[in-house]
Parts: C-alpha cells; structure tokens; sequence
C-alpha cells in the first residue's frame, strides 16, 4: 500500500508554519519531528522531517538546506470546507495577517461564501463554506 501526502518546504520557519497551522483547526497536531543536529547540513535545531496532521490530512515538512528561486504557489492549494461558518471566517482572519487575499470572502456563483489567501508562510489556501 502506497502512502500519499502533501510535502511543504520551507526556509527556516516549518516549525513556526506547523504550530501556526494545528492552532488554527481541530484535531490536529504535531506528530514528529527530526531536527538537523551539530555538525550536519541544515542549521542546527531546524527541521530535517516532521509531520503534522490537520483534523486528520497528514502533511510533511522541511527547512531546505538549499536556498532555492522559487517557493509556494497558488497552482497548488490547501481546500478546506467548513461546516461553520464563524470557523471560516475566523480562519480567514488569521491566514491573511501578513499574508494575500487571492480572492476575498465573499459569495460566489460556485460557493455560499469562499476566499483563497496565502499565508505569511506563501502556502495558498482556499476556503470554502458547505452549502446548506
């Protein structure tokens, strides 16, 4: 059996990014975390693998070692539908402080109300209310 998850490279900040995120939604958590050590590669402490689940969707994550010309974009996003909509709205709020609004909280032909943002991180999000 194959495993499937989303991986997340970061550049110094996965650990902020993680505690960030599993703040933000129910049941979830931090669930490893292997730290570059003395004298290896990445800077000290920083993260060399961790996994971190959000109500349940596993997710990797890396501190690069390697400076790179690119980071997130919003080809490729996190969905989320909320059941509430106080936890979108809040949600929203909290993703978009130093971060995008993409497209804002509003409705949509498609959606009761719906917003895509990139957090301060770069990571794009877009949020969705499930119709009633």
């Amino acid at each position: 059996m194959q495993q499937i998850a989303t991986f997340l490279m970061f550049s110094g900040n996965a650990e902020e990014a993680m505690n960030f995120y599993i703040s933000l939604f129910e049941n979830s958590s931090i669930n490893n975390i292997l730290r570059y050590g003395a004298n290896e590669m990445g800077k000290e402490g920083s993260v060399k693998l961790a996994a971190f689940s959000l109500n349940g969707q596993e997710f990797l994550c890396i501190d690069s070692i390697i400076k790179h010309d690119f980071t997130f974009t919003p080809a490729m996003s996190i969905h989320v539908t909320f059941n509430k909509e106080a936890d979108l709205d809040h949600v929203f709020s909290e993703l978009t402080k130093g971060g995008h609004i993409l497209m804002p909280l509003n409705v949509y032909p498609f959606s009761e109300k719906y917003a895509w943002c990139s957090d301060k991180f770069g990571v794009s999000w877009q949020l969705n209310l499930k119709k009633s």
